[in-house]
Order: structure tokens, then C-alpha cells, then sequence
């Protein structure tokens, strides 16, 4: 669906196996060569497990696809939940040996004739078992039985099995132990890190000739890995829905924001077993000068350093005291000062450092009664006695016959 707009050649994250978009890990290295050294041996049981969606299937189609230049004829077998006898004749059918009846000596019969016919052209018989960890004691005997087939010392059928982890607890059984002995090699594929997760992502998207458009930011990479363990086909989803987001919003660049909403789609639809959303992973910044919400951020590659101004140093200057007029009961004259500016910077501008240019004055001719000091004058020589109300006195305004007070 977005193969056209991004032109891409198919879609990189289909979640059926394909071994054409294998990544060749360290891990899926190493139990490649095991198969191939167990191939050769031409004996036993091979086994290979890991968690769902690892790469299993992956890894085999890889395989058979490696053998096809070989005289080997591979048969793929998936349904394992059966019984001895059902298991027996889906093994015929995988070989392509038709029997007339069930008989299950005359299926036995027809196998070790088409192997020994095999093994006289030329050609050997390769038995692949997938989800391996559902079958029972009594079906996998009969597996190791056919093993037994032979020809001159030499087995004429070879057996790989694909399980889950349970497998490898299960073949530690004391009914297993035949099978336990005949296998010749055995490995473990784990889940992805981080920095696995994203090779495993471009290199997906350059099989399908990806030439960076979209543009994924650093940070998603991250994020897929956290939505998905490392897991192969949980990236393969949250991936597939990443492009698929992008190209109905007609985007061509894929950040934090964009991983977000399809991460809330997952987990609404219930299609993720763990809850991210509230990871600090989310607060990381796209490479691309992008903020969380997509909006450019504007912000300046060189910011200008900031520039301190060093701070005005201000001096009072004291002015001369005016001349006292001498009042009864008066206060004293209040004396006045001055700041003077001794940096040669204009008045007025205030520096980043300043905190309180003007200082109060506190030398002798400072105010003897100072109103905010609590001292009340009112109760000061209002009435006297035998004296007349000051306030009846000529000098006072004659509009001032009120009882108001200061």
C-alpha cells in the first residue's frame, strides 16, 4: 500500500517468514553453521529453538534455500500434534510415498524403499520439523526409529528440529533421552539489541531498494526496540504500521511523534504486550530538528554567548543641609542626598547584576522622629490648659474647624 509512495519495490515487513529479507546476525550466523557442520555429517538430530517470531522458520527457509544446489530431497512438516501413528503417515506424505492402506508396517516399508533409492542415486532425505516442542514422547520415538533406517553404516534420513524453548526442557526428559543422545548439534536464537534492531531495520528496507526516504530518526529506532524486545516479527509490526502512518499523514520523515500515535494504536488494539507510552523515551528530540510535536524548534545551531556587564558601582553624595528654620515643637530638617554614577554609564540603565543602586542615608542629620519608626506627634500639645484651643488661634485656616485629624 505504501510501496509506491515511498518506491519501494515490495514490502520489507511482511510478518510470514522470508528468508530473502534474512538478517545475519551473530546468533543466526552461528546456528547456520551449525546446521550446515550437521548437514554434512549426513546423521542425528539437529535441533534449534527460540522464543516466537526469532527467526526460526526464517532460518530454515534460509537453509533449504542454501541446500537447493544439493542432491537432497527436504520435506517440511508443521503439524505436530498428533499421535504415533498419524505422525508416521504425515511423514510419508511429506516424502510423497502413497500408501494403499494405514498398515503402519507397510508405510515403514515404502519410506525405506524410497530412501534407499535416493541413497542409491545419489540424493539423501532431509525431515524438517517445525513447532517441535508439541510433540509427544511416542511420536518422537518414532522419529528416531526412522533415523535407524541405514545402508552401509549410513543413515539414510536426517532429521532438524524447530521448537520453542519448552523443547530443549522437554528433550532433557527421561523418556526423551534415545532422541537426546542422537542429537549432533544444538543452538538458541535470542531476541535482537538495540543496536541489532536497527541494522535489522535497514537492512529490510535497502532489500527492497530503500534510498532513505522515509528519513527515520535515531531516536524511533530506540523505540522499536523497546515496543518489541528485539523480537523479529514484533518489529516487522510495529514497523509495517510506522510506514503505513507515514503515508496517510504523506510524510517522508518518521520521528518520535509519528512512533507514539502507532504506538497508542497498538496498544489500544491490544496488539502489544507491554505499555510504553509512558517511557522517558518519548522525550528525546528527532535528529532532523524536529521537537516531539513535529514543529521545527527554531532552535540556533551557534547560539551568541551571553554578555555579563559589570555592575555600576553608586556612591551617595550627601548635598548641603538647607538652612533650619527654627519652629516650636518642629523636627529637625530632613536631610537630602544624591546618587552619583562613578562608572560613566548613562542613569537610569540598570545592569544584570544589579539589586539596590540607592542606599539610605544614615549619618547624624538623619530624622530624630520618623513617622514609620511608630512614633505618634499627634498626641503632641493638642490642648493645653487655660489656653485657648490652638486651632480657634488666628493663625490657623479659617475652614479649619473641623475635629480632623492628621
Amino acid at each position: 500500500m505504501y510501496e509506491n509512495f515511498f518506491k519501494l519495490s515490495a514490502d520489507p515487513f511482511r510478518l510470514s517468514p522470508d528468508h530473502r529479507f534474512c538478517y545475519k546476525h551473530p546468533r543466526y550466523a552461528r546456528a547456520r553453521a551449525y546446521m550446515a557442520y550437521a548437514f554434512r555429517r549426513a546423521e542425528g538430530f539437529v535441533m534449534v529453538t527460540g522464543q516466537p517470531g526469532t527467526g526460526k522458520t526464517t532460518l530454515i527457509g534460509d537453509m533449504v534455500d542454501y541446500l537447493a544446489g544439493e542432491d537432497v530431497e527436504v520435506a517440511n512438516l508443521v503439524s505436530t500434534q498428533l499421535a504415533a501413528d498419524d505422525m508416521l503417515r504425515m511423514v510419508g506424505h511429506a516424502f510423497g510415498v502413497q500408501a494403499r492402506t494405514t498398515d503402519k508396517a507397510t508405510i515403514l516399508q515404502a519410506l525405506h524403499n524410497r530412501f534407499l533409492a535416493w541413497h542409491r542415486a545419489g540424493r539423501r532425505a532431509l525431515l524438517i520439523v517445525d513447532e517441535a516442542q508439541d510433540l509427544r514422547a511416542e511420536a518422537m520415538e518414532e522419529l528416531r526409529l526412522l533415523t535407524n533406517v541405514q545402508h552401509d553404516g549410513r543413515p539414510l534420513l536426517q532429521i532438524f528440529l524447530l521448537g520453542q524453548p519448552a523443547l530443549r526442557q522437554a528433550i532433557h526428559d527421561i523418556a526423551m533421552q534415545p532422541v537426546h543422545q542422537r542429537i549432533v548439534a544444538a543452538t538458541h536464537l535470542e531476541a535482537l539489541s538495540d543496536e541489532e534492531t536497527r541494522a535489522y531495520v535497514e537492512h529490510r528496507l535497502k532489500v527492497v531498494g530503500w534510498k532513505g526516504d522515509p528519513a527515520i530518526s535515531t531516536p524511533v529506532f530506540r523505540i522499536i526496540h523497546r515496543f518489541s524486545g528485539g523480537v523479529p516479527r514484533r518489529i516487522n509490526l510495529f514497523c509495517s504500521r510506522l510506514l503505513l502512518h507515514a503515508y496517510v499523514e504523506q510524510k517522508h520523515r518518521i520521528g518520535v511523534a509519528d512512533a507514539r500515535v502507532v504506538a497508542g494504536e497498538l496498544q489500544e488494539e491490544q496488539l502489544s504486550t507491554r505499555d510504553i507510552l509512558g517511557d522517558d523515551i518519548f522525550q528525546a528530540e528527532d535528529d532532523f530538528g524536529e521537537a516531539r510535536s513535529g514543529v521545527p524548534t527554531g532552535r540556533r545551531q551557534n547560539p551568541s554567548p551571553v554578555r555579563v556587564v559589570p555592575t555600576a558601582k553608586l556612591e551617595p553624595v550627601p548635598k548641603p543641609a538647607p538652612k533650619a528654620v527654627s519652629k516650636p515643637g518642629g523636627a529637625a530638617p530632613r536631610a537630602s542626598f544624591e546618587s552619583r554614577n562613578l562608572s560613566g554609564r548613562s542613569p537610569g540603565v540598570r545592569t544584570r547584576t544589579e539589586k539596590n543602586p540607592v542606599k539610605i542615608y544614615t549619618g547624624d542629620e538623619r530624622r530624630r522622629y520618623n513617622r514609620r519608626s511608630g512614633h505618634d506627634r499627634r498626641k503632641e500639645l493638642r490642648f493645653e490648659v487655660g489656653k485657648e484651643d490652638r486651632r480657634r488661634s488666628l493663625g490657623r485656616r479659617r475652614d479649619d474647624t473641623g475635629t480632623r485629624r492628621w
